[in-house]
């Protein structure tokens, strides 16, 4: 099976396509107009690729209430879980521990949110802006332990991708701010 990527390079199913997707992400970050677009690009370039990510989101903190996890863009299947406080579930987990959860199996544990029937599987990674976790990328696939340490590098980098737009752009919020004053 081939794959090619937007910049018209190849990569068969046998090689690691996590370098090639993190290029695309990270050369999206830097055009993006603005968050969502960014992460509408992630949720839709990550399952295109990686057809084993069933569900792909976003959850970013509430400002308003940042004990309050609030769904962003995501594709997959609808769920029912748009706010979910940070002491439940795997996503509440990510921030409780400030790190990246990956569990094999979401039917053996107990903070799993069911979303969906078929998930077996999900891994969740945190976003950070200044070392400050402000949201995460959830994944969900139906097939048990479908995350590697090279999900979670590649995870991960889509993760600081992210973070490193956010604070790029309030800081030019920031500059203009203080520009006009």
């Amino acid at each position: 099976m081939i794959h090619e990527l937007e910049d018209g390079g190849r990569a068969s199913a046998q090689e690691n396509v996590f370098p090639r997707v993190l290029a695309e992400v990270n050369r999206f970050a830097e055009l993006a107009p603005d968050l969502e677009s960014l992460q509408n690009f992630i949720v839709e370039i990550l399952p295109k690729w990686l057809p084993r990510y069933n569900w792909t989101g976003f959850y970013m903190l509430d400002p308003n209430d940042p004990d309050t996890l609030v769904l962003g863009p995501f594709r997959g299947a609808p769920t029912e879980h748009v706010r979910i406080p940070v002491s439940q579930g795997i996503c509440g987990a990510a921030v409780a521990q400030n790190g990246t959860v990956i569990v094999d199996d979401v039917s053996s544990d107990p903070r799993y949110l069911a979303c969906s029937l078929e998930t077996r599987s999900e891994i969740v990674v945190p976003v950070r802006v200044d070392g400050a976790i402000v949201g995460e990328i959830d994944i969900d696939s139906h097939e048990f332990a479908a995350f590697s340490s090279e999900d979670r590098a590649f995870l991960e980098g889509c993760a600081v991708a992210v973070g490193n737009f956010i604070e790029r752009t309030q800081a030019g919020t920031m500059r203009t701010m203080g520009e006009s004053s």
